[in-house]
């Protein structure tokens, strides 16, 4: 296993980041709970755009993980990305850096405003373009998903831990599919109904998403970009991949292929599939291709 930056201990730093995880859970469900009570949308949002609303709960979340990782490790190699910061970047790269932080301070806003739950906040460290450790953090469920890069296990606000349960269903009708409530087009919901899923939950924020997967309570989670049109960034995927690949499921283009992080414009567009069982990943991608290719559903390549 690759070897952090010099002077940074695995078991420290993941300490580091739960006492850190848990302080952006009171940050959120404090503006969370402010929500239910004025029922004042404009009280905690930070612009004015409907599509992409930036809450104050995003940047005090962003403010505090960068300001305490850059004080903790100030004079480490490594470099951090997050949504709120992603304007500020030049030519719409990021870093020569071997290690980058990557951040979502809270993935599901539209969710988070609507006042579903279904939100949470993504933190992994990539290495040379790849999850290398990740936590997912579900404030309203006390969920806090960790993966050192080895292993991956929820850790509740009490230090009580729990085990991925992936489940064990291979067959692609049979499958619970997790799906997104804010997120979707017609192309998408064209395929969900050709495929013919067992069971269908609609609920926001990838990482709540994934997090679903490794409970067992859902087998595979699809996402649908058109050619042109917003599309899923590094700090959407990398928490959540990283928990799941330690879990045992799998993420990938419908190619099959790993997601690139750190690549023009952040964006993973297409579609992209993860599921329960990284051996039987590969066999749910070609069949959803076939079935996407039969119907003439969306544009693949080759």
């Amino acid at each position: 296993m690759t070897k952090l930056p010099l002077g940074v201990d695995i078991h420290n730093l993941i300490d580091d980041l739960k006492i850190l995880s848990w302080e952006a859970a009171d940050i959120l469900l404090y503006y969370s709970n402010s929500l239910k009570k004025s029922n004042n949308i404009n009280s905690i949002l930070d612009n004015n755009n409907p599509e992409d609303p930036v809450t104050k709960a995003d940047l005090k979340v962003n403010e505090l993980i960068i300001k305490t990782i850059n004080e903790k490790y100030k004079n480490i190699e490594w470099d951090i990305l997050s949504e709120e910061n992603e304007k500020k970047l030049e030519n719409n790269s990021f870093s020569n850096s071997k290690w980058v932080w990557i951040l979502d301070p809270l993935d599901g806003t539209k969710d988070f405003i609507q006042g579903t739950e279904n939100y949470a906040m993504h933190l992994a460290l990539n290495y040379n373009g790849k999850p290398y450790l990740g936590l997912v953090l579900i404030p309203s469920k006390e969920e806090l998903w960790i993966s050192n890069g080895l292993n991956v296990w929820c850790e509740k606000r009490n230090g009580t831990k729990l085990n991925p349960n992936l489940s064990n269903v291979v067959s692609l009708k049979k499958m619970t599919l997790v799906s997104s409530k804010n997120h979707s087009n017609q192309n998408l919901k064209d395929l969900i109904e050709k495929i013919e899923f067992k069971n269908m939950i609609i609920m926001g924020s990838i990482g709540c998403k994934v997090a679903s997967i490794i409970r067992g309570d859902c087998d595979i989670y699809i996402t649908l970009s058109l050619p042109g049109k917003r599309a899923p960034k590094d700090w959407d995927f990398a928490a959540p991949e990283a928990i799941l690949r330690a879990a045992g499921g799998a993420i990938t283009t419908i190619e099959n292929k790993n997601l690139s992080y750190n690549e023009e414009n952040f964006e993973h567009g297409g579609i992209i599939i993860a599921s329960n069982n990284k051996e039987n990943h590969r066999n749910l991608c070609l069949k959803i291709k076939d079935i996407i290719q039969e119907y003439d559903l969306y544009p693949l390549n080759g």
